[in-house]
């Protein structure tokens, strides 16, 4: 997954392997990749990126989301399962509520959340802090704002392979003072997980994964290397920034990329202010263990 910000442009991008070896359907979005390849991997070049717009949800206990992944539209995205943006004021939150299967990865962009499992784990992340904690063979665990005011961050979802899902519960704890960045013409990027710029983040992922925090000052650009068969989308964060092609429409923020087939992603940003974005991209390559085309039960959720 990839992502970016732009007022400074601000984006992450994220992203994995796409599904192989499956006949290519027509392209009719929200179709599950469980039994047959994306069809959006099946659109005409000229489509990519797809832009998404989030749809606002109650969560937890009295909290709201904007929800991109995971929505009706974008229902799946292997092995990407959601990808919230919330904000959270006390009292609401997140109490005691369970996961298993898979992993969920939680950005601080604002604020702090606690974290409190079943087994007497506690901790708490702030601003520009990383959680990413694999569920495995079930976990029960609550998610409450660390202080007074509005709390927000991103929290995306991966579906872990068949032969990991009984795994016992983990936790990778990354604070902001230890994520590695580099900087380059005006971009600076925060390496969550993968790498970029000839940066290596030392996250452990159980498939190769890419979690980028991009910052563009402006009348800036850049691209970033993408391998070919991976499986990515970009969120922006802030900002406004022109994504692979420069005739494109400028995308603003809160929207969701799901980029398409080619070997990496280039980006303008064209405005007076910088821009900031997320940037995520997973391998879906079984040999490599990324393809988690398996049953994952969703209602294990933060209701």
């Amino acid at each position: 997954m990839r992502a970016f910000c732009i007022s400074k442009l601000c984006f992450q991008i994220t992203s994995s392997n796409y599904c192989q070896g499956l006949e290519r359907l027509p392209a009719v979005p929200g179709i599950s990749c469980l039994n047959q390849i994306n069809p959006l991997v099946s659109a005409h070049p000229d489509w990519w990126p797809r832009r998404f717009w989030p749809s606002s949800q109650h969560e937890g206990q009295g909290a709201v989301v904007r929800r991109s992944i995971g929505r009706s539209e974008l229902k799946f995205l292997d092995p990407f399962l959601m990808l919230d943006e919330f904000s959270v004021s006390p009292p609401a939150g997140f109490p005691d509520h369970p996961h298993r299967g898979f992993e969920t990865v939680t950005y601080m962009l604002q604020g702090g959340i606690t974290h409190q499992d079943f087994a007497g784990r506690k901790g708490t992340i702030h601003t520009g802090d990383v959680q990413w904690m694999t569920a495995g063979r079930g976990i029960i665990h609550s998610e409450m704002p660390a202080g007074e005011g509005e709390q927000k961050g991103l929290q995306l979802w991966i579906n872990l392979s068949s032969r990991d899902k009984m795994i016992e519960p983990g936790y990778q704890e990354l604070l902001s003072h230890d994520i590695r960045t580099a900087e380059k013409d005006g971009v600076e990027v925060r390496i969550i997980a993968g790498k970029s710029m000839g940066v290596q983040s030392p996250v452990y992922t159980r498939t190769p994964t890419m979690y980028l925090d991009f910052t563009m000052k402006p009348r800036t650009q850049m691209h970033q290397s993408i391998p070919e068969s991976w499986n990515g989308f970009v969120y922006i964060i802030e900002g406004e920034g022109v994504f692979g092609k420069q005739s494109s429409s400028p995308v603003t923020a809160h929207h969701v990329l799901v980029l398409g087939p080619g070997d990496g992603l280039s980006v303008w940003n064209r405005a007076s202010t910088p821009v900031r974005f997320r940037a995520d991209r997973r391998t879906a390559d079984q040999r490599a263990g990324g393809s988690v085309r398996t049953f994952c039960d969703e209602h294990a959720g933060r209701d």
